[in-house]
């Protein structure tokens, strides 16, 4: 079995070393992260699967390289900061990892930020269902490589 990738550990460890009531402020520093989706994306809409676990309207996109390094892109309007943040840190998780890496992450992660309290279920859902929605998505490709 595979530990859960490092640099999920440290964004995990970034959280739970804050002040609760400063969680949500990291989380909005993240979501003035997410990367604009890359030109060859842009005109490919069907690539994109949206979330239907989130609110908002999230559209991500997992690219597995023949390298088999992973890559998440993803779109989240900036009206919805808290979204927007959990695909930020998604996004930046994934970022470059192995399939296996990307497969080690577990299905509660977004638990493990500690902002049960910061936001509401529904968000934390949100982010579980993107969580989800990337892994099948490496697995795919991968499976299909």
């Amino acid at each position: 079995m595979t530990a859960i990738p490092e640099v999920f550990a440290e964004i995990s460890e970034d959280f739970l070393d804050l002040e609760e009531a400063n969680r949500l402020e990291l989380l909005l520093d993240f979501s003035r992260e997410l990367p604009e989706l890359p030109e060859r994306f842009r005109d490919r809409p069907e690539l994109l699967e949206r979330v239907a676990e989130c609110q908002s309207p999230v559209y991500l996109f997992m690219e597995v390289t023949a390298e088999g390094r992973v890559f998440m892109h993803a779109t989240a309007p900036p009206e919805a900061p808290t979204t927007r943040g959990f695909a930020s840190i998604l996004a930046q998780g994934f970022d470059g990892l192995t399939v296996a890496e990307a497969l080690a992450v577990p299905a509660d992660y977004p638990q493990s930020l500690g902002l049960t309290r910061a936001v509401s279920p529904l968000r934390l859902a949100g982010m579980t269902g993107m969580l989800a929605r990337a892994q099948r998505q490496v697995r795919m490709q991968a499976e299909t490589a």
